[in-house]
């Protein structure tokens, strides 16, 4: 399964042209519903290292586009796709065809999370994501300051910093200070600090991470989001498949479309979008908390 990529060939890597690669990953069929649930079973039951290698490559545009979303941190791009791509095929190895929905709507998770943690480990931002608020500021302060016209370089006016710590729910110095280390330009890790008789040093050398965690603790990291992933899987089978379709349009899509948008594809008003986008959450929320107690319930 790791390999799974490297097996289409190994021309075809973001890191081998962007370009070409963005061509070539277009020429991969889109699945119908029943064929990725055939080839997802066929994965997950025998092991069929062919029928993974579908799925992946049908997702391939997936993760560009989500990739592409994160141009705006400095890294290269083909790096970032490569980094979605791990996260695809982890969705792949865990996805369950029988919970009713679609590996897209489960893989953006996975594919947003591997990105996230690889631009966080690139960037020479000590203290950055020791919480969900910092992270959140971090993925979030561009967008805002460009809905607000907010000037790119220099600091931000007390009601622009006011303005996104409310929105973020971050206090307003965290806003101060990540607006300073992301406008002027963030140190590469591996930027060098000297060279000399003896040696090369480079950034990362002098870093110390404050907030390092031992191999254990990532571990059970892992599983808690392993295990809410799942749940989040499980609970979306609850909903039927308008509601899903709303649900994963408005509130786990990396651009949400508009009631606008959404009732005129469904041909309803936008209140009737509204009213059918909350039920769906309230449902979701509720099958969610009951999962989980049922699990606690098991394990206790």
């Amino acid at each position: 399964m790791a390999n799974a990529l490297t097996t289409i060939g190994t021309a075809l890597t973001p890191e081998g042209g962007l370009s070409r690669y963005l061509s070539e990953i277009r020429k991969f069929p889109m699945l119908e519903q029943g064929q990725e649930y055939m080839l997802a079973k066929r994965f997950k039951e025998h092991g069929d290292a062919g029928a993974a290698q579908e799925l992946i490559t049908s997702h391939l545009r997936l993760v560009a586009k989500i990739a592409m979303g994160y141009r705006g941190y400095g890294l290269p791009v083909g790096e970032v796709i490569s980094e979605g791509n791990v996260g695809l095929m982890q969705a792949v190895k865990k996805f369950d065809p029988e919970k009713g929905f679609r590996l897209s709507t489960y893989a953006m998770w996975w594919i947003r999370a591997a990105i996230q943690e690889y631009i966080l480990r690139s960037w020479s931002l000590v203290k950055i994501g020791t919480t969900a608020a910092q992270k959140k500021l971090f993925f979030n302060l561009r967008k805002i300051k460009g809905q607000i016209d907010a000037v790119d370089d220099g600091d931000l006016k007390p009601e622009e910093v006011e303005h996104i710590a409310t929105k973020l729910g971050v206090n307003e110095d965290e806003v101060v200070s990540m607006n300073r280390r992301m406008s002027g330009g963030d140190n590469s890790l591996n930027a060098p600090m000297r060279n000399d008789a003896e040696g090369s040093s480079e950034w990362q050398d002098w870093l110390v991470d404050e907030n390092a965690v031992n191999p254990e603790a990532q571990l059970v990291k892992d599983d808690e989001f392993d295990t809410r992933m799942e749940l989040l899987q499980t609970a979306l089978g609850e909903l039927n498949e308008r509601e899903q379709h709303i649900i994963t349009e408005r509130r786990l899509s990396d651009q949400p479309k508009t009631l606008e948008e959404l009732s005129t594809e469904y041909g309803v008003s936008r209140e009737r979008i509204r009213q059918i986008e909350v039920r769906a959450f309230e449902k979701l929320q509720r099958a969610m908390k009951k999962l989980d107690k049922e699990m606690r319930q098991v394990a206790s």
